[in-house]
């Protein structure tokens, strides 16, 4: 073969972008091939051609039998095929010995010099075809080389087809990329000859070289568009941590600076917005929120739903829940149309978010507080309508002074002994001694020694049994009978007027007049007001009122 041939080639692999080397070795395997078409050639053979003179010559390997399993590479038989790109006819291949296992077993294999004079018309044709096919296949690989590192890139192509499956993008001479109607953006329409920009999703080879897959829907075509906008985001002075999107409708990101003094979101922004409006203008409208970034959860939280105005947010840290606190007026703007503003904002923080109204939250922790079971220092007792009773219980119980409730307390059998419950007239009048004690001397003191001078009037006698009464009490039991109202002993009784050693109490009695009602019945009726002043009193002024207002009834009784 001739130079001219080899220059012929070296000029090839400079217009195609390909190297010498493949192009030397897709013409061996050309050659190989050619001469495999002739009669009578070897079984096993390989081509060898000088780099600088482009000589060639066909050896024949000759392989033991012992060896051959172990240096032929097995094949799979397809029989005939066809190009589809040429539409060539393709023989089936031939058994290929692996370059590896030759080389170690080399010295074992017998090599023949088999080079055919003339290959003739159909091994020249032959090799052209394959030449052709090596060619185009070191195509396909170098773009795909080329490709499969970019994923993720910012590219601009051309359209040049568009339909409802799919529209073919034009990246560059004999490169196209397909956008998938999976990957464009709902109501966008893509003309012909129009340019648009578009990040590589996916790069697969094939036998019509690369597959590049490129969308429009990516949340990364929003940093790429920045980055191309924003020197601060190229500089990597100013990085956007994440990007929340509703493809055609809004985009949520957030930024973080890098550097004292900048602003990451004025830089995004840009003088009077132009950096971001021509993002916008990209993305045909879409709104975008430019949110700073923050590591406190709560304040990222209160960002992220802009442009409503946040309250107050509660965070769980771990459901990873936030509840957002937000003025009446503001709660439709934070959940936004059909709950996008609220979904955005969970995507963009990673939490889980809950939006309450400022009414709203009120109501439940007041809901919750009645239904919590240990309130401290409030009533137990349950009310009608299903809620706990908000009056505070009295000291050493669980229960208010209402009556009502304090019947609860007298069932309440482990708390029985620290209440005072509901007693009789009589056992009334005991809770009251004091006041007796400090009423009746005063009585007998003034009453007593004035009748002895003179016959007791019947007015003077009517004060009397009423602080006997009150003293009734404190008699012994022994001295029941005369506390009672029965006679003394008969025998000499002293003159009236006289003075007398018997108690104040019998004096008082056996003086009385018929009509006038028993000490017992007297006592009843002071025990009886007492206890109607104790429960008119005691919701109001609590244990402290009752106390006090025991020793003014019994005053008012005995005067």
């Amino acid at each position: 073969m001739s130079r001219e041939i080899l220059e012929a080639m070296h000029a090839l692999a400079r217009e195609k972008g390909i190297e010498p080397e493949k192009l030397m070795m897709a013409l061996e395997d050309a050659l190989l091939s050619a001469y495999k078409k002739q009669p009578g050639s070897a079984k096993y053979a390989r081509v060898e051609m000088d780099r600088d003179t482009a000589d060639f010559r066909v050896i024949e390997l000759i392989i033991p039998e012992r060896l051959e399993a172990h240096l032929i590479v097995e094949t799979i038989d397809e029989g005939t095929t066809i190009d589809p790109e040429t539409g060539e006819m393709r023989e089936p291949e031939e058994p290929e010995i692996d370059p590896r296992k030759f080389e170690e077993y080399r010295d074992q294999i017998e090599e023949r010099d088999v080079t055919p004079d003339d290959f003739g018309r159909i091994a020249a044709q032959t090799a052209k075809q394959v030449i052709l096919q090596r060619i185009r296949e070191a195509e396909r690989d170098m773009m795909y080389e080329e490709y499969r590192d970019r994923v993720g890139e910012l590219i601009t192509g051309i359209v040049q087809q568009s339909d409802s499956r799919y529209t073919l993008v034009q990246l560059r001479e004999r490169v196209e990329a397909l956008l998938p109607k999976s990957e464009q953006v709902e109501g966008e329409r893509y003309d012909h000859s129009q340019r648009i920009k578009a990040v590589i999703k996916e790069v697969s080879p094939s036998t019509k070289g690369p597959a590049i897959i490129v969308s429009r829907r990516d949340p990364e075509l929003i940093k790429k568009l920045f980055e191309l906008e924003v020197p601060e985001i190229a500089d990597r002075l100013v990085e956007i941590a994440n990007v929340a999107r509703e493809p055609g409708y809004r985009s949520k990101i957030a930024v973080v600076s890098h550097a004292d003094g900048v602003d990451p979101v004025g830089a995004c922004v840009g003088p009077r917005g132009s950096r971001v409006r021509m993002v916008v203008s990209e993305l045909r409208g879409e709104k975008i929120d430019i949110i700073p970034f923050n590591d406190e959860p709560a304040r990222f939280v209160a960002k992220a739903l802009s442009p409503a105005r946040v309250r107050e947010v509660l965070v769980d840290d771990d459901a990873k829940q936030a509840t957002v606190i937000v003025p009446d007026d503001q709660l439709s703007l934070a959940i936004g149309r059909e709950g996008q503003n609220a979904r955005l904002a969970a995507r963009l923080t990673g939490w889980r978010v809950d939006i309450r109204s400022e009414t709203e939250f009120a109501a439940e922790e007041a809901e919750h507080a009645y239904e919590e079971e240990e309130v401290q220092g409030r009533c137990a007792a349950i009310l009608s309508n299903g809620r706990r009773c908000p009056n505070a219980a009295l000291p050493g119980s669980r229960y208010c002074g209402l009556e009502m409730h304090q019947a609860l307390a007298a069932i309440d059998s482990d708390k029985i002994a620290d209440l005072t419950p509901a007693a009789p007239a009589g056992a009334a009048a005991e809770a009251v001694p004091d006041a007796a004690a400090e009423t009746v001397p005063d009585v007998g003191a003034q009453s007593v020694p004035d009748a002895g001078a003179q016959p007791v009037p019947d007015a003077a006698a009517q004060p009397v049994p009423d602080a006997a009464a009150e003293a009734a009490d404190d008699v012994p039991a022994g001295d029941e009978a005369s506390a009672a109202g029965e006679s003394p002993p008969t025998g000499d009784a002293p003159a009236t007027g006289a003075p007398t050693s018997e108690p104040v109490g019998t004096a008082a009695q056996a003086g009385s007049e018929p009509d006038e009602p028993s000490g017992r019945e007297a006592a009843s009726e002071l025990a009886q007001a007492q206890l109607d002043t104790e429960e008119a009193t005691l919701a109001d002024g609590g244990e402290h009122a009752r106390v006090q207002a025991a020793p003014e009834a019994a005053e008012g009784q005995a005067t």
